[in-house]
């Protein structure tokens, strides 16, 4: 049986413990022996070569080391230098990010106490956290944090903070007796739970669970259960290797197979004589792995890790830190956020946001422990006989703030966030205390429900009870009401008056405590005939941002949904708050569904409450196997499990804990939900801008493959050479793809659902355009170079071949170079809209010319053009030009490339 379903002395019995003497020291080393030192299992620390070694696993970059085998093959020693270089350059970008963000996540998983008080042999004292087993018996008190999971024996008013551990956004109370067993969680009242903080009172407890058998250790060994998934690119990346790779394999066969049969080498395979027809056949083997080679777009594993790392750049300077390179474009892909509430959506800090006094419902502005904002009713200001209210919150009150660069607090939250709005109203705790001292308390009880303080004024000398507390509780203990400055009888009118504001601001779910005071005589009770001075109402409140971040989600396409362990009440206030729509559902409800009724609520449910992490995970993975792109937000231990299995974690850097931000793949360092929209309007710009290179770069291959594959069928003369072609692909394709990873976004591209999650990078559209450009690119460039074999056919030997493969080559330069801005106008991208690819395009041109015209020429083995010449090269990269956009015209209005 599990501990909170049984009676304190039961588990006593079944631990064989004495609540007097505690365990002895000989049963500790072998209850140790048996359960182990009380930590978690820290995961392996990563290993940087395998983390390196981990670089190479795509098969983009299997196709180019197998093109790195090809070329040292074939001799193309100055191929096998800049494919090596790519490699290592890939390999070593990537290293470096996702090394340098795991060592920024450097505690794992850490059990939060360091101490704890026992009861052993009969004595009090204090070990070590790791130290403890089932059955110790450990004492706690206001501001210890719990160091395993422990059943109450007994407790005086104790409240226990567990926000990290249930989302639960208010200290709970504590009770001994027991619960059933289907009892949630969040609702354990009899248990205390490692991680927790106690907020007040102080308890005696006994250990029942720890290491890896409490709750925060079921969720370590949930998070390890998780294994990594690639992401969407990753996986779109995979394709397209592919689809490169059998495209490069189907190369090699044709222009081998067609080689050997023009030459009539395949006549001696045939007559049995296979040495001979290796020897003849090996040309055209090495020219098949060259054009391999120049097929498969080398730049491209390094200007998508170039482009991603941008990304990566742009975000930190936006507070969003990315863990790992893909994970960038994640973002662009999400289709669902799911949300924690408490210190996600919300701030995490109690704040005031009515207060009724004199007769008047007061609206208080500001949001959190910041001490600024507003008290008003419509046009009326506070006034000095408003205060009491103010002045009983702030002095009947155990917490403290601490004010520096961000306000803190020690103590209960409640009482913190009275200390605030007493700010607010311009009463400051410092000067209150000194003017009204302490000289006497009757602290919280589940039972009263209320709390009072005695204070004696320095000015007058006459003290006060100051009371605060449940309202029908503080109620029945007045008989008089302060109106204006004014003492009258409480009336029963006043009374309901009173009860049915208190139930209206409850059902907005608001805390809702009413306060009082009398005069302090000696031999009366404290709490009894008290003065009604108000109430105040209390919500921990979203982010200001939060509302408008939810509606840009909308008009996104991305769907908000909220998954808390608070209660339902105020999950629903707040989620209607913010603008999430849908119905809302408890977590014990939805996990009674079979698979198939959760899948029809998730369909319309959006609020989900009193949830626990693993419903947080299950609900995760549902949507997933929806089709859906999952991103998972949250602070707490209880998310990290459901963070873990998203397609993308994203953890909160300043309230988050250490398991949560491990478990991530992105970490906010403002805790702002509006910085994961940015981020998705980010996101989806780099895969924009990844789709474009991967367009440029592919129909400039075909187009240069196809141009030499035909020309070899046709018996002409090869028109490029291999230098040449590397220099193509390396400098005049480099340069330009990787001015389009700083492109900018098209207009309204957070105004346009997520792409759909089964399409690859290259789309329907992308493909035809890439196969028609190329074909024009090909058209073109033989008909110069027929044009060229005719016009300068008086040439002798290496002039005549130098001077048409430089019109061939510088043609097919120029055609790319148009190409950029063909496929930028697709986006509505003007020709001036990105300076560093203008720069790009310059620095191609000019390098080209250099390769024409200086002692350059003889190494690329270049021929001077004539006016001649570029008349016709820029004529014909005009009228590709004109044919490419005439093209993209026509798609655009043909339903199936759309």
């Amino acid at each position: 049986m599990e501990a909170y379903t049984q009676k304190a002395e039961d588990v006593l019995y079944s631990l064989g413990v004495s609540p007097a003497t505690g365990l002895s020291s000989q049963e500790v080393v072998k209850r140790r022996a048996t359960y182990g030192l009380n930590e978690l299992k820290a995961k392996k620390k990563i290993n940087p070569v395998i983390l390196f070694l981990n670089q190479f696993r795509s098969f983009i970059i299997y196709i180019l080391i197998f093109a790195l085998v090809l070329s040292l093959i074939a001799d193309e020693i100055v191929d096998s230098i800049s494919i090596l270089a790519i490699l290592l350059f890939n390999a070593i970008f990537g290293f470096m990010q996702e090394y340098k963000a795991e060592k920024a996540i450097e505690a794992l998983k850490r059990l939060s106490g360091l101490q704890a008080l026992v009861l052993r042999d009969g004595k009090q004292t204090m070990i070590e956290v790791k130290e403890l087993v089932p059955g110790d018996i450990i004492m706690v008190e206001e501001g210890s944090k719990i160091p395993a999971d422990s059943r109450l024996l007994e407790h005086f008013n104790l409240q226990v903070s567990e926000a990290s551990l249930t989302g639960e956004s208010v200290p709970v109370s504590k009770k001994l007796d027991a619960l059933q067993e289907a009892t949630p969680l969040a609702e354990r009242s009899n248990m205390i739970f490692s991680g927790t903080i106690v907020t007040r009172g102080r308890a005696k407890a006994i250990v029942v669970g720890t290491g890896m058998n409490t709750q925060i250790g079921k969720i370590a060994t949930m998070i390890a259960s998780v294994e990594d998934e690639q992401t969407p690119l990753q996986k779109k990346l995979e394709v397209l290797g592919h689809r490169i790779g059998i495209t490069t394999l189907v190369i090699c066969a044709i222009i081998f197979t067609v080689g050997i049969f023009k030459d009539g080498d395949v006549t001696h395979l045939m007559n049995g004589d296979v040495q001979r027809f290796f020897l003849e056949a090996k040309d055209w083997l090495l020219t098949a792995v060259s054009l391999a080679v120049a097929a498969v777009p080398e730049g491209l594993p390094a200007i998508v890790t170039i482009a991603l790392a941008i990304g990566v750049m742009k975000m930190l300077r936006q507070n969003a830190l990315i863990r790992k390179l893909p994970s960038v474009e994640t973002l662009g892909e999400t289709t669902v956020i799911c949300c924690d509430k408490t210190g996600t959506l919300t701030k995490n800090e109690m704040t005031v946001r009515k207060v009724y006094t004199n007769n008047t419902l007061f609206d208080v502005d500001g949001s959190g422990y910041e001490l600024t904002g507003d008290i008003h009713a419509d046009a009326k200001k506070l006034k000095d006989q408003d205060m009491m209210v103010f002045r009983i919150g702030a002095l009947c009150n155990n917490a403290s703030l601490v004010k520096g660069e961000r306000i803190s607090v020690t103590g209960d939250p409640t009482e913190a966030a009275l200390l605030v709005s007493a700010e607010k109203a311009g009463l400051h705790q410092e000067q209150l205390q000194a003017e009204w001292k302490k000289i006497g308390e009757e602290p919280f009880d589940s039972v009263r429900k209320m709390m009072s303080t005695i204070h004696k004024s320095e000015k007058t000398l006459k003290a006060y009870v100051f009371t605060k507390g449940a309202p029908e509780r503080i109620l029945a203990k007045c008989d008089k009401i302060i109106i204006n400055g004014k003492v009258r009888i409480l009336s029963q009118k006043q009374r309901e008056e009173i009860m049915a504001l208190n139930d209206s601001l409850a059902t907005k779910a608001l805390r809702v405590l009413a306060f009082a005071y009398k005069d302090y005589k000696l031999r009366e009770k404290n709490e009894a005939k008290l003065i009604f001075a108000g109430l105040q109402g209390m919500i921990d409140p979203p982010h200001a941002q939060v509302p408008e971040a939810v509606k840009m989600c909308k008009l996104a396409g991305i769907r908000v949904i909220m998954i808390t362990g608070d209660n339902l009440h105020t999950a629903e206030a707040i989620g209607h708050e913010i603008g999430i729509e849908g119905n809302s559902m408890d977590g014990t409800a939805f996990s009674q569904l079979n698979e198939e009724g959760q899948m029809n609520i998730l369909q319309t449910t959006s609020i989900f409450a009193r949830v626990e992490p693993q419903h947080k995970m299950a609900i995760v993975t549902l949507l997933q196997k929806q089709g859906q792109i999952v991103a998972m937000t949250g602070d707490g231990v209880n998310d990290a499990p459901a963070i873990k299995k998203a397609n993308l974690g994203i953890a909160m850097g300043i309230t988050g804990t250490d398991v949560t931000k491990e478990a991530s793949d992105m970490i906010l360092q403002d805790d702002n939900f509006v910085t994961i929209v940015h981020s998705v309007e980010e996101g989806r710009g780099i895969y924009e801008n990844i789709q474009k290179f991967v367009n440029y770069l592919l129909s400039c291959n075909v187009g240069e493959v196809a141009v030499i594959l035909f020309a070899i069928l046709f018996g002409w003369p090869l028109p490029m050479t291999a230098v040449m072609l590397l220099w193509l692909n390396l400098v005049t394709d480099g340069l330009p793809a990787l001015a389009l990873s700083v492109d900018p976004s098209s207009h309204n591209l957070m105004g346009q659902p997520p792409r759909r999650v089964a399409e690859g990078i290259m789309s329907r559209s992308m493909v035809f355009s890439i196969v028609y450009v190329s074909t024009l690119i090909t058209a073109a460039v033989l008909g110069l170079f027929w044009w060229a074999m005719k016009e300068y056919s008086n040439l002798s030997g290496a002039l005549y071949l130098d001077k048409i493969q430089t019109i061939a080559f510088t043609a097919i330069i120029m055609m790319e170079l148009a190409r950029l801005q063909a496929i930028r106008s697709e986006y509505k991208l003007g020709w001036f809209s990105n300076k560093y690819l203008i720069i790009a395009v310059a620095a191609s041109v000019l390098l080209q010319l250099m390769v024409i015209y200086t002692p350059l020429s003889t190494f690329f083995g270049t021929a001077t053009l004539s006016i001649l010449d570029w008349e016709f090269i820029l004529g014909a990269t005009a009228i590709v030009f004109v044919l490419n956009m005439l093209g993209a015209f026509i798609r655009r209005h043909i339903p199936y490339f759309n």
